[in-house]
């Protein structure tokens, strides 16, 4: 089956084989076979089984979203109240869902994680990834990853979310759990192993034998660094090739460096830059201006979670980073969407050149910098993920 869309005002690809080129006006795209087929003027586009007249919209690709944790029970908007009255943002109280999680039925999680991604795809997210963190145990973790594997490929084993409460006197103990049978039993349903380095969760040092341990049983590394102070984990993760090291808010000037030159050496550390855990913790904003202008590879991703952002929208990511991060619209929105997809090492999602994934969203607009002129709009008309619309399908 093959799609056309047409009489697109402005067509952003992002096409890593043309990068003096990401926009086209007056445009058509043709997905076949869930990929990309053909781009071009409307007048030329070619016949298709289906036709979508965008009538001037912008098209843009879809939102790669390369950090979340979509696995859990009830909320904590009782924290988030206290926060914004001046409590200050701590990681101990991801404690609270992990109670929450364990008690929960496989059909709760999953009515609920389903209900978060459908919310994900209505606001333009077509890729996605999912960690565990929220259970701690051997058979929480490897639950939560078999109910994340049901929708999307891009899981990560987050073992090392905090110690539980019930290692509170043996952190030891658990990092041998971590490592030993955890990793055992989470390792077949996952491609990614992450560590939350911070001072009320993982040093260091018991990170870096937890990400070793990970990548020998064959999973990908990705890092929590950097969030509430400069605390090595940035140099951990670049120094272990780890594909992206996440938050970034507080980086020393060798970290930048590291990032930098990691990224001129290849596929490098990606540094995924989460503006909503900011916006909802009243933390400082990461410099974003900083890093695109050291050469450093960046993403954005929402870190969707009950705790610290329990907003799953990427329009509000990017609305974010162009008003707080220093990015201009269209960095903003390659680091949504093709940064993602370098976070995640897929060279097939993220943009729209032909052989993509055809993975667009229509929206509500004719220019893309919509997304950031007009925040909270609801300004996407459209999602398409491998050229297919719905609510909800298995990604």
């Amino acid at each position: 089956m093959s799609l056309v869309i047409e009489n697109i005002g402005q067509l952003v690809t992002l096409d890593p084989a043309e990068p003096d080129r990401p926009i086209r006006t007056g445009a058509a795209l043709v997905i076949e076979g869930g990929r990309v087929a053909w781009l071009g003027g409307t007048a030329e586009a070619p016949a298709a089984d289906t036709r979508i007249d965008a009538e001037g919209a912008a098209v843009i690709p879809g939102f790669v979203d390369s950090h979340n944790h979509l696995v859990f029970a009830g909320d904590r908007v009782d924290e988030f109240e206290a926060r914004m009255a001046g409590r200050p943002y701590t990681a101990g109280g991801i404690r609270t869902t992990v109670a929450a999680t364990r008690t929960a039925t496989d059909d709760d999680l999953r009515a609920h994680l389903h209900h978060l991604v459908a919310q994900a795809r209505t606001q333009g997210t077509t890729t996605l990834e999912i960690k565990s963190g929220y259970g701690l145990t051997v058979s929480d973790e490897a639950r939560a990853l078999r109910l994340a594997r049901e929708v999307t490929d891009e899981t990560t084993f987050l073992g090392a979310h905090v110690v539980p409460a019930e290692f509170a006197h043996d952190r030891e103990a658990y990092v041998d759990l971590v490592c030993g049978d955890m990793l055992a039993a989470c390792a077949p349903h996952a491609r990614w192993i992450d560590v939350f380095i911070d001072s009320g969760a993982f040093t260091v040092d018991e990170a870096r034998r937890i990400l070793i341990a990970g990548r020998d049983a064959g999973l990908g590394l990705r890092v929590h660094a950097g969030q509430l102070e400069a605390d090595g984990g940035v140099a951990l993760a670049v120094e272990l090739g780890a594909a992206s090291v996440d938050h970034c808010t507080h980086l020393a000037d060798a970290e930048v460096e590291a990032l930098a030159a990691s990224a001129r050496d290849g596929a490098g550390t990606v540094a995924t830059l989460l503006p909503l855990v900011e916006f909802s913790t009243k933390q400082p904003y990461p410099d974003a201006r900083r890093l695109l202008d050291a050469g450093v590879a960046v993403a954005i991703a929402t870190d969707c979670n009950p705790g610290s952002n329990y907003s799953s929208s990427m329009p509000l990511a990017i609305a974010l980073a162009v008003r707080e991060l220093g990015m201009t619209p269209l960095e903003a929105l390659a680091a949504a969407t093709r940064g993602g997809a370098r976070a995640l090492r897929r060279g097939d999602v993220g943009h729209l050149g032909v052989g993509a994934r055809g993975d667009a969203v229509i929206l509500d607009a004719p220019d893309y910098r919509h997304l950031a002129y007009r925040a909270g709009v609801p300004l996407v008309r459209a999602t398409l993920v491998g050229g297919r619309t719905g609510t909800f399908d298995p990604w």
